[in-house]
């Protein structure tokens, strides 16, 4: 097998860190339409996304631990191989109730992507430079959200919704078959996994550390922005705006323009700036984008450019604080990598999940309660950095 630290493996693991956002991207354009083949509402349709999220939070609580025990390849393989049969599942799904139920499972399988991924990521390369290795990941995985609605939008418009879980399958088949043949094992402290109660423990510490909680905070609520614009702007740009399936993919892919430009910030300046100092400029941006989306979709301003500008630059910010905040928290426990990786995992994709339910609960026809949501989240990843990670003692 090739080294670990060979630039095939960096691909490989882009693709397995990616396959989480690429099970909503691809879809997104579709939303729509699951209203009127299914014969159903807003609400009910967005729980396509967060039950996958729900599902998502939970299942790395298991993964962590599992793969600090037994190892990072062999959940990996696990958890590919539930995705694809999940993927299939969904692809011939016959009601939205079937839908949803398949999300649920896929999300099982896909959480073993990222979260797997990145915790290979801190095995390799360590604490700073796995925020720099993840922010070069999070530059190349940038053009699946990029690409992917586009994408998403024409197979639509071509074929029908079915075929984006038919693409899903696809590429959970080539990234397990990827794993299987290049990927080595890389937890250097294999056999020396922890008890349960060892484990409880290991979370306590967790929540005794600030800066693991400031920096928990700041991914999961820079995360619940970005997830509210991904479940509500196919709704916003599609119902309240008026544009085609296609044309949303190319607004979404501008958005995401401006997480590339955040990614690629971290890459090449966080070894020289420093984890903490590319969180609060990142944070900045966010509550900056976040409020200047809000204001003036508050004042009943609805047009492409009042949400899609405050949001390139809210997705300047993602991509500066999620990078360097997971390398924050999970650095200072490397035996411990795995679970610090889930319960971080955990925290940033249920309280997304939550935010997602609300937003689609609220959606009233207008921009106003996606845009509310992300200045919230703006402000909030703002707050938690400059009330727990300033504060909390050098790790």
């Amino acid at each position: 097998m090739p080294r670990p630290d060979s630039r095939i493996v960096a691909v490989l693991l882009t693709l397995t860190v990616a396959l989480g956002p690429a099970s909503t991207d691809f879809y997104l354009p579709a939303l729509p339409s699951l209203t009127r083949t299914f014969a159903t509402d807003v609400a009910t349709v967005q729980l396509t996304l967060s039950v996958f999220l729900v599902a998502f939070a939970f299942a790395q609580l298991v993964y962590g631990p599992l793969s600090d025990r037994i190892g990072r390849r062999p959940a990996m393989l696990a958890g590919l191989a539930i995705y694809v049969v999940a993927s299939l599942f969904c692809m011939a799904a016959p009601g939205i109730e079937m839908l949803i139920a398949g999300r649920f499972l896929q999300a099982v399988g896909a959480c073993a992507g990222p979260v797997l991924g990145r915790t290979v990521v801190r095995d390799i390369y360590g604490r700073e430079g796995a925020a720099r290795m993840l922010g070069y990941i999070g530059a190349a995985m940038a053009i699946a959200p990029a690409v992917g609605p586009m994408i998403g939008g024409y197979l639509t418009v071509w074929f029908g919704w079915w075929s984006n879980f038919a693409l899903m399958a696809a590429y959970g088949a080539v990234t397990l078959a990827g794993i299987w043949f290049l990927l080595d094992e890389t937890n250097p402290h294999l056999g020396q996994a922890q008890s349960a109660a060892q484990m409880l423990r290991s979370y306590a510490a967790f929540l005794r550390s600030r800066a693991y909680i400031g920096y928990v905070l700041c991914s999961t609520m820079t995360y619940s922005g970005l997830f509210a614009f991904i479940s509500g702007s196919s709704f916003v740009f599609v119902e309240v705006l008026g544009l085609a399936p296609n044309q949303f993919g190319l607004c979404f892919a501008t958005a995401v323009g401006g997480y590339l430009a955040g990614t690629m910030m971290t890459a090449r300046l966080t070894m020289r700036l420093g984890i903490e100092r590319m969180v609060w400029m990142g944070a900045g941006l966010c509550a900056f984008g976040g409020v200047a989306m809000a204001a003036p979709a508050l004042a009943g301003v609805q047009g492409v450019a009042a949400v899609l500008v405050p949001m390139v630059i809210y997705m300047i910010g993602v991509g500066m604080v999620m990078p360097n905040s997971m390398a924050g928290a999970i650095g200072p426990f490397p035996t411990m990598a795995g679970a610090a990786s889930s319960l971080l995992g955990f925290t940033q994709m249920g309280t997304a999940a939550l935010v997602g339910i609300a937003v689609g609960a609220g959606f009233d026809g207008t921009t106003r309660p996606m845009a509310a949501a992300i200045a919230l989240a703006g402000l909030a990843t703002a707050a938690s950095f400059a009330l727990l990670v300033r504060r909390a003692k050098p790790a």
